[in-house]
């Protein structure tokens, strides 16, 4: 159902209306009132006759029409006695205010749960409880206990926690920062975030989508969403609630590592949602993302007054990773044609300290011609004779003449800039407090574009056989088995596709010895038993064994010292297997998160993983080029690439191993946890080998 009224409603009842000031009712009225509403506002109490000269009515239905939305403000007891009138009368919209439901405990959680179901049979949407409130400046509708209503804008924001809200809404009305909506969502028993942000996705009025959130409540569609939407509009989120309770408890390397906030960074990158680390950076991306155009690419041309922040400037977009213009010989010649002779025609393009507002439209000018400038960042310090606000009013001059790329500005210092960063905000061209701070908006902007003109995304299938691994998955769960060995792990990877070492398993040394003098030796031996998932921990793996006789010692030692470490370990034996030639060892591995399904990860691998922590992640299913992304996240990609002489590895044979897994885990939602660790990987042509492999799987939740 539509969320339209919440935007434009004709009519708002507010049940729970107060004349007592302080009061949550009281400031809701008040609020609609001074705004301007230009609809018709019904304060609801059956004890007053009018509040600040609205007339009040008893109950919803002696109104003798159907308000467009109701606002509910009475005490947490009477809130459903209120939706069920709201369903009677045949209101569709409705902001629950008052607090008192879930986030005080089970009594509270069984009250909301009975507003859900009201409203669900009333085909009401509901936004709250224990919300803010609603806001809409360019509907004057402020159906809240906020501050005053912000003027209107493009920006439309959504927030889980009210007292932020209040916060940013200050903030912006300081800064002169309009907003298309503003949405206190609570609680989100019903409306949740996702349906705003659709809802600011179709809004006419909203160019950018900003917000704070603490969860989400259904991953696997906010990305699906998100996705879509940020190909139209730019979605900017503060994310906060992350937590590694959860790794804590995870048995895969992977699990331990995919702590609670990397799904979140996965699922962001995947939707192309970018994330904000405070209230100051969204605003500070949010005001470009608005007003400005987007950059048709990464190269950036700076015009200052002064050498010092010039250089700033400079050493934060070589940081970003963005791309410092290299003027053409004609831009130069034409700025030595303009400036003095003192002036640097390089980039960055000094104009000099004493550079009046003509000497910076001559060079603003200038550098908008040259192709090779992609963005113009524009310095200002304050010197005796520096023309800030006439140097504003030139660079709002040139920007709506020539409006096809972006132009962000940074004047330094406070009182003596002061009257041009409001002629600056006023005329909507971003104005930033420092160089590194309006770079880094650059650089916001420069990945969203890549971001929105990446390949399309087309996951590759690989014949497999699903049967083969049906059969181990469901043997396991039907004997209540939630960790499958090495051997068993293996059989599965082998099914679709990969490759592992020859190997069988052995109870006794003179079978370990058998077994290793049919593969040939180096051998390498492991511990199997279902209780000991970190082999190396308790002495459960000999690497390198080259006769019968080490065999033989080495099944003793394990089967003398292992129980002593591990007492109540079911030890069945060792797997003696094949050792692989010298490569370079990686790890793939995956976590599934409850929200967002399968998370992917690779990083190097072998016993230091969790050392060295050097890995990336991204969300399945992958594509082949987002599997090449993932290698070159870490830090050691360039080693796998080959450095001083040393020959690379199959950077290929890694994106298409990742890809496999990826369809692995699916295709079979019962896997929870894998690691392929490690995965040797040799020089390209090679064959890469699973050496060890584990899996944990739970029964399917419906």
């Amino acid at each position: 159902m539509s969320l339209d009224y919440f935007f434009e409603p004709k009519s708002v009842a507010i049940v729970g209306a107060s004349r007592e000031k302080g009061k949550v009712g009281y400031e809701v009225t008040v609020n609609m009132a001074r705004a301007g509403f230009p609809g018709k506002i019904y304060p609801v109490n059956p004890k007053a006759p009018e509040i600040e000269g609205l007339k009040c009515y008893p109950d919803l239905k002696s109104i003798g029409e159907v308000p467009d939305l109701v606002v509910i403000v009475v005490p947490n007891k009477f809130v459903a006695r209120v939706m069920e009138e709201c369903v009677t009368v045949g209101v569709k919209s409705v902001v629950v205010i008052t607090a008192g439901f879930k986030e005080v405990g089970p009594e509270g959680a069984a009250m909301e749960k009975e507003l859900v179901s009201i409203a669900r049979r009333g085909n009401i949407r509901m936004i709250g409880p224990n919300c803010l409130g609603i806001m809409v400046p360019g509907s004057k509708l402020n159906a809240s206990f906020g501050c005053e209503l912000p003027k209107p804008g493009v920006i439309g924001y959504i927030s889980q926690s009210g007292a932020l809200l209040t916060a940013i809404m200050d903030l912006a009305i300081s800064n002169d920062i309009g907003f298309s909506a503003l949405f206190s969502i609570g609680n989100k028993a019903d409306v949740n975030e996702l349906d705003v942000i659709r809802a600011l996705g179709d809004d006419k009025h909203t160019r950018v989508v900003a917000g704070y959130l603490e969860s989400i409540a259904d991953g696997d569609a906010f990305v699906r969403e998100a996705e879509a939407i940020s190909q139209e509009k730019p979605i900017l989120l503060m994310k906060s609630g992350g937590t590694s309770a959860g790794s804590k408890a995870a048995s895969s390397h992977t699990g331990s590592l995919a702590g609670g906030d990397t799904v979140y960074e996965s699922a962001f990158d995947r939707a192309g949602v970018i994330r904000c680390d405070s209230i100051k950076t969204q605003f500070d991306f949010a005001q470009a993302f608005a007003y400005q155009p987007l950059p048709a690419g990464p190269s950036v041309a700076v015009i200052t007054n002064a050498g010092g922040p010039g250089i700033m400037a400079a050493d934060a977009i070589e940081r970003r990773g963005l791309t410092f213009a290299r003027l053409s010989e004609e831009t130069e010649q034409k700025l030595a044609g303009v400036l003095p002779s003192a002036a640097n025609i390089h980039n960055p393009i000094d104009v000099l300290g004493d550079a009046l507002a003509d000497r910076y439209e001559a060079a603003l000018n200038i550098a908008l011609d040259d192709p090779n400038v992609d963005i113009i960042l524009m310095l200002l310090t304050p010197q005796a004779m520096t023309q800030a606000r006439e140097t504003a009013e030139s660079i709002v001059k040139v920007h709506r003449a020539r409006p096809q790329k972006p132009i962000l500005a940074c004047f330094l210092g406070a009182k003596q800039v002061e009257a041009g960063v409001k002629v600056l905000k006023a005329n909507l061209i971003p104005c930033y407090d420092s160089p590194e701070a309006a770079v880094r908006t650059i650089e916001a902007m420069v990945d969203y574009v890549r971001w929105k003109n990446r390949p399309k995304r087309v996951v590759k299938l690989f014949p497999v056989n699903r049967h083969r691994v049906e059969r181990i998955i469901e043997r396991h769960l039907r004997r209540n088995m939630r960790e499958i060995g090495e051997m068993e792990s293996k059989e599965i990877l082998e099914a679709y596709g990969f490759v592992t070492p020859p190997g069988s398993i052995a109870t006794t040394a003179d079978q370990a010895a058998s077994i290793a003098d049919q593969l040939g030796y180096p051998v390498v031996m492991k511990i199997w038993s279902p209780d000991i998932i970190h082999k190396s921990d308790v002495g459960g793996v000999k690497v390198g064994l080259n006769s019968p006789t080490e065999v033989r010692d080495a099944f003793d030692l394990m089967m003398y010292r292992i129980p002593q470490k591990k007492p109540d370990a079911q030890i069945l034996g060792v797997l003696v297997q094949q050792m692989c030639k010298k490569g370079t060892e990686v790890i793939l591995g995956m976590n599934r998160d409850p929200r967002f399904g399968p998370l992917m990860m690779f990083g190097m691998g072998g016993i230091f993983v969790e050392v060295l922590k050097d890995v990336a992640f991204y969300l399945a299913p992958i594509t082949g080029d987002e599997a090449r992304q993932m290698l070159m996240n870490t830090k050691t990609y360039q080693m796998l690439k080959g450095v001083r002489g040393r020959e690379g590895v199959d950077i290929d044979a890694i994106a298409e191993a990742l890809q496999r897994l990826s369809q692995l885990v699916t295709e079979f939602p019962e896997i929870q946890e894998m690691d392929i660790n490690p995965f040797v990987v040799g020089p390209p042509g090679t064959t890469p080998i699973a050496v060890d492999a584990r899996i944990s799987v739970e029964p399917e939740k419906k």
